[in-house]
């Protein structure tokens, strides 16, 4: 049989005191909901007692549809040697389990209480007596019980022994600062669990080291029997133990261990915490972050084809996610052809090619090339082949300044021949077009009218996604259209020009063959 560990989650306790963080009374109650519904943890640690006005009342809030559905076991709360002031506390919130904080090492005790191990011991019996009287159920903090076992183990199995005679549901092992590392967490989660194996003990880790998911790991291969973890790995200083992490670690590496926890709804609850808090989950973070299941090389979309190469047991459909392949100037062959299939295209060789090169070109003009984009790309490199690039815009000045109307300094190269040309206009690209209009008199030929001009943006893109302009051209014998494809929009549309200018160029050539023809003929 597997063994079971519980997890309680404190992302709404020890994670709100991420600095800068506090949750409403209407998201803690959702992350509460989402926490035992949805992600199915044991258990949730939601508040302080007596912290404020505004922390009851939440607290009254979660603790009222807590008991309407069944969970009100499960919601637990922080409290403190106080004589009793915090068992008045719950009571006016209307929780039934309460986790008491007491001191695990003698340095704490003796320094900041400034009392002798009998005296607090004494308080705490005193403690657990009125809670008991009233119907709640008692865990038992250990604070700073790592230094504890570092610096004073005699205090803290003095301690342990005492607690073994109280009626009491869990003692729980606080890594406060965040200093064990994962040898010396087995070490001494070991020899607890050797000396009181009927006694439920939790480990609860922090990350100042970035070591609490591998603190989690060896307290689990331990025989520890819950964990305490935070979304998004949310807490004081470099946070908490990371829920995604620690859940994906103990799946895959302990086969004999059973959590309650659906991986598949870890994502969701990831964003909506994100969200609520205003904390960024940083884009490299394991299982949540943006980019963790995002393959940029080209090589590697390339061995994801050829027997998924580069995949690991961390697939993201576990965690109701999805894995993409960036495209950018880096990317390869095989990362356009990923994102074709998933738009249900697909390119002969050559095209492929092109449209490679022009994702890489385009890439170092912005962060990332989406895959809403690709079918602006395809339109824009296919659209290419109907002319020569017998005319170039090399180069251009635009300019806008308050007070002063927008002007454009402009330099074409026409079959080899630089011509440059100024003008003032209602709009940056106003201006390029009279300027172009003014070099095109000059050399005696007249640029077709523009009758529409269109902006597109690639669905669900970003402030840097590329855009597509297309413009309508209109001359005394056809009307004709021309797109233009970068991350910036004037510059659309100039490129959406310069194609017009490449078309009229291969028109007049034509004419002018044919009129050379009609001469000799």
């Amino acid at each position: 049989m597997k063994r079971k560990v519980e997890i309680m989650d404190t992302t709404l306790r020890d994670g709100e005191q991420t600095s800068g963080v506090s949750f409403s009374v209407s998201e803690k109650k959702t992350i509460s909901q989402l926490l035992l519904e949805e992600l199915k943890v044991d258990r949730i640690e939601i508040a302080s007692a007596r912290v404020s006005e505004g922390e009851l009342e939440a607290v009254k809030c979660v603790s009222k549809w807590a008991a309407k559905n069944g969970y009100l076991d499960k919601i637990e709360v922080l409290t403190f040697v106080d004589n009793g002031v915090s068992i008045d506390w719950m009571l006016q919130a209307g929780v039934k389990v309460q986790n008491l904080l007491t001191k695990g090492s003698l340095n704490h005790l003796t320094h900041q209480l400034k009392k002798t191990p009998e005296q607090h011991f004494s308080e705490i019996k005193n403690v657990i007596e009125l809670a008991a009287k009233e119907g709640i159920k008692t865990n038992v903090y250990l604070e700073d019980w790592s230094n504890g076992m570092r610096n004073s183990q005699a205090y803290v199995f003095q301690y342990l022994d005492f607690l073994a005679t109280q009626p009491i549901e869990r003692i729980l092992l606080p890594d406060t600062l965040g200093v064990l590392t994962p040898d010396e967490t087995y070490i001494f989660l070991k020899d607890i669990k050797d000396k009181y194996p009927n006694i439920h003990f939790d480990f609860h880790a922090h990350n100042d080291y970035d070591l609490g998911t591998a603190n989690a790991l060896e307290a689990v291969k331990a025989g520890i029997d819950g964990l305490h973890l935070t979304v998004n790995g949310m807490g004081e200083r470099a946070g908490n133990a990371p829920m995604a992490s620690v859940i994906a670690v103990i799946n895959d590496f302990l086969p004999d261990v059973e959590i309650s926890l659906k991986e598949s709804s870890i994502y969701k609850v990831s964003k909506l915490v994100e969200t609520f808090s205003g904390v960024r989950i940083p884009a490299n973070k394991p299982i949540v972050g943006e980019n963790v299941f995002t393959q940029t090389a080209g090589i590697h979309a390339d061995g994801d084809n050829k027997n998924n190469l580069y995949f690991n047991d961390l697939l993201p459909e576990r965690f109701g996610r999805k894995r993409t392949y960036a495209l950018g100037k880096t990317s390869g062959k095989a990362n356009i052809e990923k994102n074709l299939q998933e738009l249900g295209l697909k390119l002969n060789d050559a095209d492929l090619k092109k449209v490679t090169q022009r994702v890489i070109e385009l890439g170092d003009l912005k962060e990332t090339v989406t895959q809403d984009d690709l079918p602006y790309i395809i339109s824009d490199v296919l659209d290419s082949k109907a002319y020569q690039d017998k005319v170039k815009v090399e180069s251009y000045v635009l300019s806008h300044s308050k007070g002063l109307r927008p002007s454009a300094t402009i330099a074409v190269n026409f079959n080899g021949q630089i011509f440059e040309e100024h003008a003032q206009g209602d709009g940056q690209f106003d201006a390029f077009m009279l300027a172009l209009s003014y070099l095109y008199k000059a050399q005696g030929r007249i640029l077709p009218a523009l009758i529409d001009y269109v902006v597109h943006i690639a669905p669900g893109s970003s402030s840097d996604a590329l855009c597509e302009t297309t413009i309508t051209w209109q001359t005394d014998k056809k009307t004709f259209k021309t797109r233009g494809l970068d991350s910036d929009q004037t510059v659309c549309a100039i490129k959406a020009t310069e194609k017009m200018l490449n078309i009229m160029e291969s028109q007049y050539q034509k004419a002018s063959e044919k009129h050379e023809q009609i001469k000799v003929g």
